[in-house]
This record gives C-alpha cells, sequence and structure tokens, in this order.
C-alpha cells in the first residue's frame, strides 16, 4: 500500500483549514485517512504556532513504515527539523519565451536608437555655439 502524508482541506468556502493525515495514496484529498497526524490554517500569520500542529511521534512512525510526505508537508517537516532540507527543481515558469525576449530586444532596441536620435540635434547645438 502506497502511504502518504498529506493535507485534507477542510473549512467552508475562502476560509481553508487543513488536516494533516496518513492515507492511502490512492484515497481521495478529503476521502478516507488512516490517522490524523496534525492540523495547518494557512489564515494565521506565519509566526504563530498554532498555524502548523503536528504529532511528531506519529509522524516518525509513518515515515518509518515507508509513508512519503507531499511537498507541503516535507516543508513543514524540514521547518521542524525533522527532515532533512533536500533541493526543489526550480521550475522557470517566470523566465519569458524566446519571443517575448525577442520583442524585448527589438524594443530595447528602438529606445536605443530614440536616445540616440535624440542626443545628436542636441550635439549639433553645442558645437555651433
Amino acid at each position: 500500500m502506497a502511504m502518504k502524508i498529506r493535507l485534507a482541506r477542510g473549512g467552508s468556502k475562502k476560509r481553508p483549514f487543513y488536516a494533516i493525515v496518513a492515507s492511502d495514496s490512492r484515497m481521495p484529498r478529503d476521502g478516507r485517512f488512516l490517522e490524523k497526524l496534525g492540523t495547518y490554517n494557512p489564515l494565521l500569520p506565519k509566526d504563530s504556532e498554532e498555524r502548523v500542529k503536528m504529532d511528531m511521534e506519529r509522524v516518525q512512525y509513518w515515515i518509518s513504515q515507508g509513508a512519503q510526505p507531499t511537498d507541503r508537508v516535507a516543508r513543514f517537516l524540514e521547518a521542524a527539523g525533522v527532515k532533512a532540507k533536500t533541493e526543489r527543481a526550480n521550475m522557470k515558469k517566470a523566465v519569458p519565451g524566446a519571443k517575448a525576449k525577442a520583442r524585448a530586444e527589438e524594443k530595447a532596441a528602438k529606445a536605443a536608437e530614440a536616445a540616440e536620435a535624440a542626443a545628436a540635434p542636441a550635439a549639433d547645438e553645442s558645437a555651433e555655439s
């Protein structure tokens, strides 16, 4: 059985509240789980101790049984010092594509030409004086 330690969403609309649960990976996100390990309230301030609560003994038990934490739960465990910090794939979604880069280069070239053209008449006037 492929076990996961993951978040199960609760709370009302636009007021999220999550339970940290150990469940079979084939079960739905908010569906059946084996054990509730803690809670996560994203509406509280980041420095609040109440934001993330976990029963660390049970979390370590499930990890020893082969449960894999999801990315978000792994970050909680890293912050708590239970799990070593791992290197994450930094997807370059914010980097512009080839066409956007070409448009930016064209725009920069036009701006440079305009600045050069504006500077040329000023230089001619100063030479005549």
